[in-house]
């Protein structure tokens, strides 16, 4: 059956139809839906997108429209925007024309009267009655206006034509006839004359109203556009207040500690209200929703209304989350039941750390200069230029899991086990948030390079990475609190390049080992894939799938980063979790994406049933309450499109200090020139302190050899420079980490053995090698 046909369009109405699109020399045209509307072109790839995903958009005010042949024209905007289409035939092609060009047409002259009226960008009235105003002052102009042009036009046509009247007279009087005709054209003149003369008059008074109505129409737009720059300065005006108080509340939260009586347990170090400390959250616990969507292991839906507030605890499970009746908030009790909480602190000032690091340099990657670099030398000596690179070593990249340290302070105050696992996977997804755009590569640290971040002062905490092992590349890393948790973890990589995009797989457990109750939780990283490597635009997606196992207890926590896909319904870079038990009963669904928030809901109910997954087994159905916000990201600061895509911590961690280990990552040469846009130098120093990695290694290996078997250490010199020579173990031996055999997972790791910040101390670094 062929399609109907829409019929020719009238000025102004929306216009819908099938065209063909061309995107790429591989697909080439491929059928989309058009809809024309109010002087906008977009684009679907079915009808049923309409309401949800629009593919592309073209303002026709400022477009170009040109036919090629038959069926085929052209949109284009002068910018990044041109749409090549094809038409079923001629006459369609004639229907979407005429249509684009009344369309264009409509679209200019009301950007163009917006202009004249200054109110292009007028922003709605706060209330119905300023709205209504300002339509019937707009709607008054507009009539005026429209008058005023009727008016002129009639004056220039009874000037114009009363002209040609009096000429066609005044030829008239010069023809010799009768004395009646002469008569009867005496009298003609007279009454052209009078006409004349009324006429005059009456072009008179349409210039006196011309000119009053001008007057007015100035005085009445001077008005408005006074009105409009007040309240734009009124905005102006509260939107820098709401940045103090918010600058200032920082402030006071980051300076100051407060003894439990004074400070406001209802408010956590983000800001965030629990339920407790919530005015309306005795109705909010009464509502029950749908946790989380389209999630292909298991389906949320709300709880029986049994389960509201007036009845027992249902789950048996303390409810520091606020979700119960009856209790106190995490907080509230956290600070109660501690008896270790300060009464009285003093204020300690707090050192101020750099917010900006110098612009990234637009330097264009010139391949010839790298490929000239790597003439004659072996594969593993080819050094590749810090223009792939990002300004922060691998530890410092470590370090930055450490972003939302706040959600392992908030566990450590959790009576109940399942809730801190809660938080526990909260912190788990936190650690990709800052990767969403930060397609730089960090500088592969050299070996014995550490990073401390000692944050005890501000946040609590103190960290330390060590580079442990070059090959295969791996760092340890313990971080302590003194708000009671502990985290530890040996990362290596290992990565797959497979064309298009480039697999990164983290190796190795992270441990998180909370004092108060013993609670040890292990778990290890998902899967991070930089995609379009040859050609496009970067982007990065993490995926697979996490296991957070508490072994003290046997709770776990199943996490699911889905992969970005293009014909998925589902938001994008989406996490989903269940909280489990030893037995395996559902306590909590987790739901949220790694670059934005995570929320968790409480389960009431679970069950059997729904549709079925891909593996035909049916889904588990959960009932559950309303969700509370775990996380949510804090957003970037200004400029940070600028500055590699960095967070407030990121920009701090290269910030030069006073007494580190000279190992340190702030030390090294080759990235404090590449952040100080010297990238010329920073790839000279680069390639030097690779070329002394080499040679430090082969000094190692000599003498291995030596101590191992002294008759070989001659020959053993002789060949030590082969790009022949392998297989001989390297000895070298970590600064501050063990290596042993995890008690817990049974994987060989590094653990640190203590003595880093006693030597920092004592300001005594003798130990320390010479890698820099």
């Amino acid at each position: 059956m062929s399609e109907p046909k829409a019929p020719t369009p009238a000025p102004g109405d929306t216009y819908k139809g099938w065209l063909f699109k061309w995107t790429n020399y591989i697909k080439g045209y491929q059928r989309r839906w058009f809809v024309l509307s109010n002087g906008l072109l977009s684009y679907y790839r079915t009808q049923a997108e309409m309401g949800h995903t629009c593919r592309g958009t073209i303002n026709l005010a400022t477009a170009n429209i040109a036919v090629e042949d038959s069926c085929n024209f052209v949109i284009s905007n002068g910018g990044t925007q041109t749409y090549h289409l094809k038409a079923s035939s001629e006459v369609e092609r004639q229907r979407w024309i005429t249509a684009l060009e009344l369309a264009k047409a409509k679209a200019f002259r009301m950007q163009a009267e917006s202009d004249d009226s200054g109110d292009e960008s007028t922003p709605p009235a706060a209330g119905q009655g300023g709205g209504a105003r300002n339509s019937e002052v707009q709607s008054t102009l507009r009539t005026l206006g429209s008058k005023v042009e009727d008016l002129s036009t009639c004056n220039d046509l009874i000037a114009k034509h009363g002209s040609a009247l009096q000429r066609s007279l005044s030829e008239l009087e010069g023809v010799r006839l009768g004395g009646e005709t002469s008569e009867k054209i005496r009298q003609v003149t007279e009454r052209a004359t009078l006409f004349r003369i009324t006429s005059n008059a009456m072009i008179n008074a349409c210039r006196d109203f011309l000119a009053l109505a001008q007057a007015h129409s100035k005085r009445w737009q001077k008005a408005l556009q006074a009105e409009r720059e007040q309240r734009v300065r009124l905005e102006e005006t509260l939107e820098q207040l709401a940045k103090q108080h918010n600058h200032l509340e920082r402030a006071f939260r980051g300076a100051t500690v407060l003894p439990p009586s004074q400070s406001n347990p209802a408010i956590d170090s983000k800001g965030s209200v629990p339920g407790k400390g919530d005015a309306s959250d005795e109705d909010e616990e009464n509502e029950f929703f749908d946790a989380c969507e389209d999630v292909q292991e298991f389906i949320t839906v709300p709880a029986d209304p049994k389960y509201h507030r007036s009845g027992s605890n249902v789950s048996g499970i303390s409810s520091e989350m606020g979700m119960d009746d009856g209790t106190t908030s995490l907080d509230e009790q956290s600070m109660a039941s501690n008896p270790e909480s300060p009464q009285s602190q003093e204020v300690v000032p707090v050192r101020k750390r750099r917010t900006r690091i110098p612009d990234k340099p637009n330097y264009s990657l010139n391949l010839w200069s790298i490929m000239k670099n790597c003439i004659g030398k072996e594969l593993s000596k080819i050094p590749m230029p810090v223009n792939f690179n990002e300004p922060l070593s691998m530890l410092q990249r470590l370090s930055e899991d450490l972003e939302y340290y706040e959600l392992l302070d908030r566990g450590a105050k959790c009576q109940s086990s399942l809730e801190q696992m809660c938080y526990v996977a909260a912190f788990t997804v936190s650690s990709y948030s800052t990767t969403v755009h930060r397609t730089g590569k960090p500088f592969n640290p050299l070996l014995g390079e550490t990073f401390e971040l000692d944050r005890l002062q501000e946040s609590g905490y103190r960290s330390l990475c060590e580079q442990v092992s070059h090959h295969p590349p791996a760092a340890a890393h313990h971080a302590i609190s003194e708000r009671g948790w502990t985290l530890r973890q040996e990362i290596a990589l290992a990565s797959k390049f497979r064309g298009k995009y480039l697999s990164i797989m983290p190796l190795g457990s992270i441990h998180c080992i909370f004092e108060k109750s013993n609670n040890h939780y292990t778990w290890k990283k998902v899967t991070t894939t930089v995609h379009n490597i040859i050609v496009g635009k970067l982007w990065i997606d993490q995926s697979g799938e996490i296991d957070i196992v508490n072994h003290r207890t046997g709770d776990r926590c199943h996490l699911k980063f889905a992969p970005y896909s293009y014909f998925s319904r589902d938001v994008a870079r989406k996490v989903t979790g269940v909280v489990t038990d030893k037995d395996g009963k559902a306590h909590y669904v987790l739901s949220g994406t790694w670059d934005e928030k995570m929320e968790c809901s409480r389960v009431m109910q679970s069950s059997r049933g729904g549709e079925n997954g891909a593996d035909g087994r049916q889904k588990t159905v959960y009932q559950t309450l309303k969700a509370k916000e775990l996380w949510r990201k804090t957003p970037l600061p200004e400029g940070a499109e600028n500055m590699y895509y960095f967070s407030t911590l990121a920009l701090t961690l290269n910030e030069p200090e006073e007494g580190v280990a000279p190992t340190d990552s702030r030390k090294r040469p080759d990235q404090r020139l590449m952040e100080q846009g010297r990238w010329e130098e920073a790839n000279a120093e680069k390639q030097r302190l690779e070329e002394k990695q080499r040679t430090a290694r082969r000094e190692r290996e000599r003498e291995a050899n030596r101590s191992a078997n002294p008759e070989e250490a001659l020959i053993e010199d002789s060949i030590s420079d082969s790009p022949l020579k392998s297989g001989h173990q390297d000895s070298y031996k970590a600064m501050w980490f063990d290596r042993c055999v995890d008690p817990m997972t049974g994987e060989p790791t590094h653990i640190y053995r203590g003595g880093y910040w006693e030597t920092k101390e004592q300001g005594n670094w003798d130990s320390c090698p010479d890698i820099f």
